[in-house]
């Protein structure tokens, strides 16, 4: 795939336009999202990504089209499981709603900050040593798997080991200051609750990068679409929070989807390696992996709201990599 260095520019230039547009206007001043609002923003960057696959297509072929909309259906049913560990980490802060938006952009910015740098890395990595893929499969397969077991689980500010150090190291006040991350009182500095809910944020960031760029990989080697695609899921993130919120707690069975997408993909991978020097190894065609991710997306789904409304009770959990100190207790 041969993309001039304008059309990069021109990409990276549009991405970073609709931020500071974002910073400027919607999110200048705090307020609380109503649904219209949300379900506006929603549209329109969804439909921004549906065309930007579409010019794709026409200028690349069908096969990279089809990569390009892969790759954000992965990220986009990544950003999902992130949006609930969001919901976690404002709930947990008890972060008042006019200031989520101002949040949540903030972690959209750091996000496509640590995911640009991934990208590179992960994309030289694989120009260098084809055996990548192989290291990416066994990330994806080791987190499904951690993800399956423990499904029905939801993180704990314990899981935050770099919060519990800045709270130990770091003096702090209970209240909330507007959006301030320090205050002085009595000429000494104190930092914020919303300092630590950022740190919270760019720490989840920094988590959630290690899975999601290798899973695109996972369906396109092409860094152009892999870039693109995540900045096109991102940018939806913050919109999308404000009009789903009140449905996460529905989608029961979400995470558990999300795990079997990540072994898939992640045998995807070590099975375009082995192609790569075995050829009687059969490699798993995009199409199929789109079809694929699709169809687990639309099972979870279906299932969950079906769960909820036989069991109203039912409640959706972000899931754990790794168990509950329970399950670590008894399991030493």
């Amino acid at each position: 795939m041969d993309v001039s260095l304008l059309v990069w520019s021109l990409t990276v230039g549009a991405i970073l336009l609709l931020v500071v547009v974002d910073l400027l206007t919607v999110s200048a001043k705090p307020h609380e999202v109503k649904f219209k609002e949300a379900a506006s923003w929603s549209i329109f960057y969804i439909g921004l990504a549906i065309a930007f696959g579409i010019w794709v297509w026409a200028q690349y072929g069908n096969q990279k089209g089809t990569e390009f909309f892969a790759a954000y259906l992965v990220e986009k049913s990544l950003s999902v499981d992130n949006l609930f560990v969001f919901v976690i980490i404002l709930a947990q802060f008890a972060v008042p709603s006019i200031y989520h938006q101002r949040i949540l952009l903030f972690g959209v910015i750091l996000a496509l900050v640590l995911r640009t740098i991934f990208i590179a890395v992960g994309a030289a990595a694989l120009a260098a040593f084809a055996f990548t893929f192989v290291i990416f499969g066994a990330i994806l397969i080791w987190t499904g798997v951690g993800l399956f077991k423990h499904w029905d689980e939801d993180p704990t500010p314990g899981d935050n080991k770099l919060v519990k150090i800045m709270r130990k190291r770091i003096a702090m006040v209970d209240e909330f200051h507007g959006t301030k991350l320090f205050i002085r009182q009595n000429g000494k500095r104190y930092a914020t609750p919303m300092f630590m809910v950022m740190v919270a944020i760019a720490s989840t960031d920094l988590l959630f990068a290690l899975d999601s760029i290798p899973a695109t990989f996972g369906v396109t080697s092409e860094t152009f679409l892999v870039f693109s695609a995540n900045a096109f899921a991102l940018l939806g993130l913050r919109a999308l929070y404000f009009l789903v919120k009140g449905l996460l707690d529905r989608l029961v069975y979400l995470s558990l989807g999300l795990s079997i997408i990540l072994m898939f993909i992640g045998v995807k991978l070590i099975m375009t390696y082995l192609h790569e020097e075995f050829a009687s190894i059969p490699k798993i065609p995009t199409s199929i992996s789109l079809g694929v991710i699709g169809m687990i997306l639309l099972v979870a789904t279906v299932a969950s709201l079906v769960k909820t409304k036989s069991d109203p009770s039912a409640k959706a959990h972000v899931g754990r990599i790794t168990g509950s100190k329970g399950d670590e207790e008894r399991d030493s």
